[in-house]
């Protein structure tokens, strides 16, 4: 119920009827023989009518505005006053249906303090619009008692029309305050630290472009930018969540087992080689992975094909004293060998450097092969005591870890062409794979027994041969190990046995349990590639095909 009448009876509507009975009195009364009534009465009469028509006009107006926003709902309609208020005061506190009251107490310094903030706003903010009418309006508040509560004094009765508004504003800020952040005007604000800025900074959440200082969260609401910007994403430990996609060589399987799955850096384009001598070529939507271009090498099944990391050509080996070079610009496939100087007779295992500068060969006796990746030619060898089996690049190229049956882990210096550090491999006895964390900080050491080593490679390399993690989950030979892109799940395949791949979460250290799925048939996985992004990964097995799912906690291919 509304303090206010919504309807109130226009007031210049009676005075104009009272001006039109004066004229009619004055019509009645004037002599028309002796002419005693002067024009300039009359002029005046007439004058003072047609102002009370232009009044009338501005009244109804004014209603009609009132109307729309009682309808529509503005905020800053402007409260109209009457003789109706009062009246309708009278009868709410008649019929005793105030819906609450409140007796003065120390809460009225505080409406007092309110108000005054109130009004100093005001002062600030120039009004676009003042009705005239609230300053004329006495509103008595001592009558309601729903209304004694905006009083300053306890003896305090009648107040103006203005200052009932701004007391009403008051209160309503004291019931509903308003949240910080939504405040446009820095001025209400205090400028004070808030004590969740550190913790912002341990969860690392960075605030995003254009809000860095105090003077930037004016804008905050007049922007669709992202408010904040999570510099790392976690992933949760547990149950990993993905999905099962279509097949990604679905256009055309293998008639072989696949060795070779690799995404190229614009993580739309796959690859796919095996023994059936083929390389294929797949764009990775998820539904429909067309084929888009499959090369046939006549005398090398293939064991192992990679791109190049800056995208440009495909290195393909096998079981062959050569290999091959496909480059994707000019589709030309260039046949590489024999190295000059050497005797192997298969370079079927290989690594490329981040910096796709130099391709590493496992060779005899020991023996790595540095080939340059742009001449092709050999430009150093590398010596280890037994029998190389794995190979890892770190720290963007220049360094190399190798390890082999002697059951240690080689740091190799290529600036210098010299091993810096070497170490046992905890209870290693026959080193099968090796892999790196992107960023370098950890490496994992994976053996024929099936037992894979965690790192810390600064840790390793001070002298602490304790692993940080032992993964016992495999029982068979480790021969392939995959950290993704941001180093937060490692995958450890085993070729030996069915299903036989796990995924681990790195942070935790933890192998997820729904992980194989149980209800899917991963045949004989033999080898493992996860997009740039971590949204996809791509599995390859015996059975000539790549299974393809989608990781849910990425966001991105």
């Amino acid at each position: 119920m509304s303090l206010i009448s919504q309807n109130p009876v226009s007031r210049n509507s009676v005075k104009a009827k009272r001006v039109d009975e004066v004229l009619s009195v004055h019509g009645d009364n004037k002599d028309p023989e002796n002419g005693l009534e002067s024009d300039s009465e009359i002029s005046k009469l007439k004058r003072r009518k047609k102002q009370k028509e232009q009044q009338i006009e501005l009244e109804q107006e004014k209603e009609m505005k009132r109307l729309e926003n009682f309808l529509f709902g503005s905020i800053y309609s402007p409260v109209e006053f009457g003789k109706e208020a009062e009246e309708n005061a009278q009868d709410v506190a008649e019929d005793g249906s105030a819906l609450f009251f409140l007796d003065s107490t120390p809460n009225d310094v505080e409406l007092s303090e309110d108000s005054d903030n109130e009004e100093k706003i005001h002062r600030e903010r120039k009004a676009v619009w003042v009705d005239e009418e609230e300053e004329r309006t006495a509103i008595n508040i001592a009558k309601v008692n729903r209304l004694r509560k905006l009083r300053k004094e306890i003896g305090e009765s009648v107040i103006s029309g203005s200052e009932y508004v701004l007391r009403l504003r008051a209160q309503h800020a004291k019931l509903n305050p308003g949240t910080e952040w939504a405040k446009l005007d820095s001025g209400l604000r205090n400028d004070r630290s808030y004590d969740d800025e550190s913790s912002d900074e341990e969860k690392h959440v960075v605030a995003a472009s254009g809000y860095g200082n105090a003077e930037a969260f004016d804008d905050i609401l007049r922007t669709d930018e992202d408010l904040v910007v999570k510099s790392r994403v976690k992933l949760l430990p547990g149950l990993l969540e993905y999905s099962r996609l279509v097949d990604a060589n679905v256009e055309e399987l293998s008639s072989g087992p696949i060795n070779s799955v690799q995404f190229h850096k614009n993580a739309q384009l796959l690859l796919a080689a095996g023994l059936d001598r083929r390389i294929r070529f797949f764009q990775i939507d998820g539904k429909r992975n067309t084929k888009i271009q499959s090369v046939f090498l006549e005398d090398c099944p293939v064991r192992k094909a990679s791109f190049l990391p800056d995208g440009s050509q495909v290195v393909i080996s096998g079981r062959r004293k050569f290999f091959y070079c496909f480059d994707l610009v000019k589709a030309k496939v260039d046949k590489i060998g024999p190295l000059v100087g050497r005797e192997e007779k298969s370079l079927e295992v290989f690594e490329i450097s981040p910096d796709s500068s130099t391709i590493a060969f496992l060779g005899n006796e020991g023996y790595i092969l540095l080939v340059s990746s742009k001449t092709k030619e050999l430009i150093g060898t590398l010596k280890m005591n037994g029998t190389v089996r794995s190979l890892a690049f770190a720290n963007d190229g220049n360094q190399l870890l190798s390890s082999g049956s002697d059951g240690e882990v080689y740091h190799w210096d290529l600036r210098t062409r010299t091993c810096f550090h070497k170490a046992v491999d905890e209870g290693c006895i026959n080193g099968t794979a090796l892999c790196t964390s992107p960023n370098g900080r950890m490496f994992a050491a994976g053996s024929d027994s099936g037992i894979v080593n965690i790192y810390n490679r600064d840790d390793f390399l001070g002298g602490k041969r304790k692993p940080i993690k032992v993964v016992e989950n495999l029982t068979t030979k480790v021969d392939f190990m995959k950290f993704n892109s941001d180093a937060q799940i490692l995958a450890i395949c085993s070729t030996m046995k069915k299903n036989s791949l796990k995924l681990m979460h790195v942070p935790s250290f933890t192998v997820y349990s729904n992980w194989p799925p149980l209800n899917t048939n991963l045949q004989y996985p033999r080898c493992l590639d996860f997009s740039p992004g971590g949204g996809f990964m791509a599995v390859g097995n015996a059975a000539g095909k790549v299974l393809l799912y989608k990781l849910h906690h990425y966001n991105h291919a």
